[in-house]
């Protein structure tokens, strides 16, 4: 796990959860723009198409608020690093 990756906030944990961060032995990516920017998404389990195939992902930031989800895709040649392209309802 990158160790500057220790105090960022995982997907899909809870704002008030007293440990938000990574969990050793877990392999994540960074989400790089959009409105989940920053956070790390836990890819430990993914199939090699999972990960190439990228993630729609739930959130009330995005575009659509409530019920919709922000688009990430893998950065071409960087393994830990998915970009923003876009919210969906």
């Amino acid at each position: 796990m990158d160790t500057s990756w220790a105090d960022r906030r995982v997907y899909g944990s809870e704002p008030d959860d007293p440990e938000p961060g990574p969990t050793p032995g877990h392999t994540y990516v960074e989400l790089v723009d959009g409105p989940l920017d920053g956070q790390l998404l836990d890819i430990t389990g993914w199939t090699p198409k999972e990960v190439q195939t990228g993630a729609a992902l739930m959130t009330d930031l995005g575009q659509f608020g409530p019920g919709g989800r922000t688009l990430y895709d893998p950065r071409p040649g960087e393994q830990t690093r998915w970009d923003w392209s876009g919210d969906t309802p």
